[in-house]
This record gives C-alpha cells, sequence and structure tokens, in this order.
C-alpha cells in the first residue's frame, strides 16, 4: 500500500497509509474529513540530458572512407 498526503479544512497535512484509489481520509490530529493533495514532487533534471550529451545522430566519426 502506497503512502499518500491528506490535507482537511483546517489546513493539517498528514501523511496516511492507505490502499490505491482512496480519495478520503480522517484528519489524525482533528478528525475532520481530509482529501488527498498532490505531493510535491523532488525529482529535478539537470544537465543537457542524453541527446545533447552525444548520443543524437549526427553521423559516425569512424566512417570516414579509406583510400
Amino acid at each position: 500500500m502506497p503512502v499518500y498526503e491528506f490535507e482537511c479544512s483546517e489546513g493539517h497535512i498528514t501523511e496516511e497509509l492507505v490502499k490505491m484509489g482512496t480519495q478520503n481520509t480522517k484528519c489524525s490530529k482533528c478528525r475532520k474529513r481530509a482529501k488527498k493533495i498532490m505531493s510535491q514532487c523532488s525529482f529535478e533534471l539537470k544537465g543537457g540530458g542524453w541527446y545533447a550529451d552525444g548520443y543524437s545522430s549526427k553521423g559516425s566519426k569512424t566512417s570516414k572512407k579509406s583510400e
């Protein structure tokens, strides 16, 4: 079961281990209805990426004709 974040009408944000598809739960602080929210992601892409680092198909350097 995954961990999701829930926020109640009082503004409390809690994490709960619940079944997938769960949209609402009770707030553990005030016992009011809390709905599932989108968590902030810490994933960040940095740098030029694989395409800019030389894996593009510009042509091979070893494909020179030998005479």
